[in-house]
């Protein structure tokens, strides 16, 4: 069910990073963070439920940051709609499982990075075959609410930490998100699911990324599809990736200094 993709690191620390290839590729980042905190992300481990228009982009900025092994989740394959907003979705790879094209993504950016690829759907039937203890942090960009509200219980039994994504479909305005504790969050229909879901659950101090713009109406004359799709803009789930991902580094060097 699970493959690696990429080689593992051979050692952590800054010697290894120095002394390799990634000198110069993480040699703008270490001006921002340090040595010591190239090092320090090299050993993290996080995984990201959901490689779509939000995951794909937050995986990317996590190979690019450092982040020494990602765990990818996701049944799908890429497909047409996908082009619009995805940044594994290109005409060559449509068919292919989301996980893989991420998987090559990685391995091309940072060979030395270990990719584990999980072509699964997360459900309640096969929750307990993954271990979440496994890693530093947990990213949620699935899109189903039950699923959803699974992986947070899950993290929370295993205590770590989990940032999960509201919704940023039928959204055009990327000012508009932010990252909060979900008893922060406003307006997003989705938010307020899982605001009540999770109170059901006694589950609390979940953060989560959510946008206060209302929700636009999708352009189409079928209420049904209007029900079942939301709209969506390349620029707009891109940027909620990408801030997902800066929380999470943040965060996981908040964790090593602290």
């Amino acid at each position: 069910m699970s493959s690696g993709i990429g080689k593992k690191t051979a050692a952590s620390g800054t010697a290894f990073w120095k002394g390799t290839i990634l000198m110069g590729q993480f040699e703008r980042t270490a001006l921002l963070i340090g040595d010591e905190g190239i090092a320090a992300l090299r050993k993290k481990a996080v995984a990201v439920f959901g490689v779509g228009g939000v995951g794909s982009f937050a995986v990317e900025a996590l190979a690019r940051a450092g982040v020494g092994k990602i765990a990818l989740f996701d049944h799908d394959a890429v497909a047409e709609s996908n082009l619009n907003r995805q940044l594994i979705a290109l005409h060559s790879t449509i068919g292919q499982p989301k996980v893989e094209v991420a998987a090559w993504r990685i391995h091309d950016i940072c060979p030395q990075t270990e990719v584990l690829t999980f072509p699964v759907f997360y459900t309640a039937e096969n929750a307990d075959e993954f271990d979440l203890s496994a890693y530093d942090y947990v990213i949620d960009a699935i899109d189903t609410v039950t699923s959803k509200l699974l992986l947070i219980e899950r993290c929370k039994a295993s205590n770590v930490p989990i940032l999960s994504s509201m919704g940023t479909g039928n959204h055009a305005d990327a000012s508009h998100f932010a990252i909060a504790d979900i008893s922060k969050t406003s307006v997003c229909p989705l938010a307020r699911v899982m605001r009540t879901e999770l109170k059901k659950r006694g589950i609390r101090k979940v953060k989560v990324l959510f946008s206060d713009e209302p929700p636009l109406k999708p352009r189409v004359t079928d209420p049904e599809k209007r029900k079942q799709t939301p709209g969506s803009l390349p620029y707009v789930p891109s940027v909620a990736g990408l801030l997902i991902a800066g929380e999470v580094v943040r965060d996981l060097l908040k964790g090593e200094n602290s």
